[in-house]
């Protein structure tokens, strides 16, 4: 057989494979899946889908070493693969690796976007992304508050000892040291309180929230009458409610929806600061 015809035949065999894999798949035998996919693996190792899909099965088996390995395959032949990013981002959070994770997440999430903005994957996407960067920020900030508290523990119990100290070497001024001291205590309190403030919850601030959705901007759009909104809810209301701006009830079509960076970019400065805002529930 020629070279070329026994490519196509390969060709053929794996792709037969893929469509045998997503049959077990989908009555959720994912052993037998499994082995479709490696089949279809050894006859194409560069087709990118072989890979993600297998990659799902091991999701699903919950084998995160071999959803990692099999994704950073994928990636190789396919740096764009949505699947791929998407899980490799959620193997490397099994692992506490946060900001790889979410690194891999929001380049999932980017990719997701450009293809299709409306799409359940995008919604999904963004929930992990969202979960992960909570999980961070909770993270971190289990571990400021317990600098801060130490730190604070200590600065007492400086404050104490060299109120001691200087009880001991005034003669009649020990009220005036007192006060001093408990001053200085109260100055220390306050200090503290206002840095932790940073991770205290607080109110989202409505500019930073969709009138649809009532959620965070994540791909907010802005409309010839001057108002943004979330891009997959104004694309829905426009398809299934009616060519008009929600609000203003002006005239509107999908084309003139322009994407809205500086809001966007406010929305992920806020998110920067205050990573409480991440949790979903």
């Amino acid at each position: 057989m020629a070279p070329i015809e026994a490519a196509l035949t390969a060709s053929k065999q794996a792709e037969q494979l893929r469509q045998d894999g997503n049959t077990y798949f989908q009555k959720d035998r994912f052993g037998a899946a499994i082995d479709a996919y490696t089949e279809a693996i050894t006859l194409c190792p560069n087709v990118p889908i072989y890979w993600t899909n297998r990659a799902l099965c091991h999701r699903k088996r919950n084998d995160w070493t071999k959803v990692e390995e099999d994704c950073r395959r994928a990636i190789q032949l396919d740096n764009n693969s949505v699947k791929a990013h998407y899980m490799l981002g959620l193997a490397l959070l099994q692992r506490e690796e946060y900001a790889e994770g979410v690194k891999d997440l929001k380049k999932a999430l980017d990719l997701g976007r450009g293809a299709n903005p409306k799409s359940y994957m995008v919604e999904e996407i963004w929930q992990e992304l969202a979960k992960a960067k909570y999980l961070e920020w909770e993270h971190e900030s289990t571990k400021h508050s317990w600098e801060l508290q130490s730190l604070k523990e200590a600065c007492e119990l400086a404050l104490k000892e060299k109120h001691l100290l200087d009880m001991s070497q005034m003669e009649g001024f020990s009220d005036e040291a007192t006060n001093s001291n408990s001053e200085q205590l109260e100055a220390l309190e306050l200090v503290f309180k206002k840095a932790a403030e940073a991770d205290m919850p607080t109110e989202v601030p409505d500019y930073l929230c969709c009138k649809i959705t009532l959620d965070f901007f994540h791909d907010p759009v802005i409309t010839p009458s001057g108002v943004t909104y979330e891009r997959p809810a104004i694309l829905e209301h426009l398809q299934k409610v009616g060519k008009f701006d929600p609000i203003t009830r002006e005239p509107l079509n999908q084309y003139q929806l322009i994407p809205n960076l500086a809001i966007k970019e406010a929305v992920q400065e806020f998110l920067d600061k205050h990573g409480w805002a991440y949790k979903t529930d």
